[in-house]
């Protein structure tokens, strides 16, 4: 009788269809949050445009996003240390103004 493969607990089968592998871009994202989760919406601005669309939306308990966050400060410590600090300046994004169906 031949055994079945055993399934080891500590593994996660990750998939990823074609359609998410290509990704998308993001060049700013707004954080909001309620007492139950956050809230992170991905938009990409266009120079010159006024309007920027919400492209993707990831809504996460707390407990994620601060292992999100977590993960993210680790990436980012050890991509500065390889190839030097990112130069991060506020006068590089316009204000946001939330409005449309959806924001507030």
């Amino acid at each position: 009788m031949a055994q079945e493969p055993q399934h080891d607990p500590n593994v996660l089968n990750v998939e990823l269809t074609e359609e998410v592998a290509s990704g998308t871009y993001s060049n700013l994202a707004i954080i909001s949050h309620t007492p139950a989760e956050f809230v992170i919406d991905f938009l990409q601005v266009l120079p010159g445009l006024p309007k920027a669309k919400v492209r993707s939306r990831i809504i996460l308990s707390p407990y994620h996003y601060k292992r999100l966050l977590l993960a993210m400060q680790d990436n980012l410590a050890k991509y500065e240390s390889r190839f030097g600090e990112i130069q991060a300046r506020d006068e590089w994004f316009p204000p946001v103004s939330l409005g449309g169906p959806g924001l507030a």
